[in-house]
């Protein structure tokens, strides 16, 4: 009697979770997907095999399995399990939890599992109270985030944690995912007749773009909504016909196909915390620096539809011109100037277009980073090497004049009596003046685009000035 009992409330309890809820991995074998932190001989998994988990922060997108995996953790190794929200637990809760766990610990040799989603939320005096007991053992800490832990959580428990990232589901591991769930008769709609085309599976699979959790709620949503109107229809027959409501209706067979499917789930809007800021702006700047405006453009919509200042892209599409086409196309940074101050002025939503234009002109453009390296290579000479002076005759005459007879300001000289050349007086513009005092090559133009051009002209200045100082010796 007490097992029908329980029996019933089980299916009571799961007749109200989302679909998402029941059919959650129980055991390390139900997982799917995250091969590369849970497969076989892998870190976190020989640490559940062997009992040795230590504190865990684990982070990635949306769906993918955080919870999910600290559940099967604290089941595996066979640990109490409290979950909370660092955006809402207090200090007074975070005392109570150790209290009960050391209490646990003491009493039954049970260790306790505190989950906290969103730890990038947890404040410096929650973390004052958990670190000693974490770092004791008497408590095992397993955080969870969208975020970047090593920008948004505290370095303390970084330094006292194991970081996993789970990555989103693949193609494959979402249809595997969404059969297993229409084929498990007792959390899933293995009792049902549930009919689904290839094609609708392979939407959901592509839609929810790794999510677990959004191909689950589409797969419920289509089902259940299916499943009613159909109900309906079959009791209004019923009905018709004068039958009573149990007899006469035939079962409902649930057909979803491709149209149905992309109905069913909701346009999702692009992930975009700080981590995604800054990869997708690196994604950006890496593809126009491999030539390949395609890939740009896809990457400057990505960042536009998840709000992203289009601001913050055209300052990243100035910087871009001169530090990878530099002068191989002086063109670039004057139009990335005016990309920047068209944005400014017009706003979004036309200011997408003005973007696009840009950088599909930097991704085409011959790319030279010459010019970057050599003021890097310079910087790196002035913070790390001699300082040079200026030379005598190079210095501002009117700042410590030497005056001569007449009492007017003359040219400085240096200790060999160099005075400073002026060189639209010197033939071809080119004197042999030294004009650092040391021997150092900064800018080495390459052959890419207008850059061959001042390549060759820095070669026939270099020449001229060498034959030049050679003649003054």
């Amino acid at each position: 009697m007490s097992d029908l009992w329980t029996q019933s409330r089980q299916r009571a309890r799961q007749s109200v979770e989302p679909l998402a809820l029941r059919m959650r991995p129980r055991t390390l074998d139900e997982l799917v997907g995250q091969d590369q932190i849970v497969g076989e001989g892998k870190l976190l998994r020989r640490m559940i095999e062997a009992d040795a988990i230590t504190s865990l922060i684990l982070h990635g997108p949306a769906g993918t399995g955080k919870t999910t995996l600290a559940e099967v953790i604290a089941g595996a190794t066979r640990r109490r399990f409290v979950r909370e929200n660092a955006a809402s637990v207090g200090v007074k809760r975070v005392r109570e939890i150790i209290d009960e766990a050391t209490g646990l610990l003491e009493s039954s040799r049970v260790r306790t599992i505190l989950f906290l989603d969103e730890i990038h939320r947890f404040t410096k005096s929650q973390q004052d109270v958990l670190l000693g007991d974490v770092e004791r053992g008497l408590i095992t800490l397993i955080g969870a985030t969208t975020e970047n832990p090593l920008f948004s959580v505290n370095s303390a428990l970084i330094s006292r944690s194991t970081l996993f990232r789970l990555e989103p589901l693949s193609e494959k591991d979402i249809v595997t995912i969404l059969r297993r769930a229409i084929q498990d008769p007792e959390r899933g709609y293995g009792r049902l007749d549930v009919r689904i085309d290839e094609q609708a599976l392979r939407v959901w699979a592509i839609k929810s773009e790794g999510d677990a959790r959004r191909a689950l709620s589409a797969l419920e949503v289509a089902v259940e909504s299916v499943r009613r109107t159909r109900g309906r229809q079959s009791r209004k027959r019923a009905d018709a016909q004068g039958a009573r409501r149990n007899e006469g209706v035939e079962p409902c067979v649930i057909e979803i196909n491709a149209q149905l499917a992309e109905e069913s789930i909701q346009q999702k809007i692009a992930a975009y915390g700080d981590d995604g800021h800054y990869d997708a702006a690196s994604a950006m700047i890496k593809c126009i620096r491999g030539s390949d405006p395609d890939a740009a453009v896809y990457w400057i919509a990505r960042m536009l539809e998840a709000g992203e200042d289009p601001r913050f892209v055209a300052r990243r599409l100035a910087i871009l011109a001169s530090e990878d086409v530099g002068n191989a196309d002086p063109r670039a940074v004057v139009i990335a100037q005016a990309c920047w101050d068209l944005v400014e002025r017009i706003g979004m939503p036309e200011a997408r277009i003005t973007l696009g234009q840009c950088a599909t002109y930097l991704a085409c453009a011959p790319k030279s980073n010459a010019a970057y390296v050599a003021i890097e290579s310079a910087i790196e000479d002035v913070r790390e090497g001699r300082v040079l002076p200026v030379p005598m005759y190079l210095r501002d005459p009117n700042s410590s004049p030497i005056a001569d007879a007449s009492g007017k300001g003359v040219h400085l000289r240096d200790r060999k009596g160099e005075k400073y050349e002026y060189s639209h007086n010197v033939d071809q513009g080119v004197s042999g003046q030294d004009y650092l005092g040391v021997d150092k090559r900064y800018y080495q133009p390459g052959e890419q685009g207008a850059e061959r051009i001042l390549r060759e002209r820095l070669e026939q200045i270099r020449r001229l000035q060498t034959q030049r100082r050679k003649g003054k010796r």
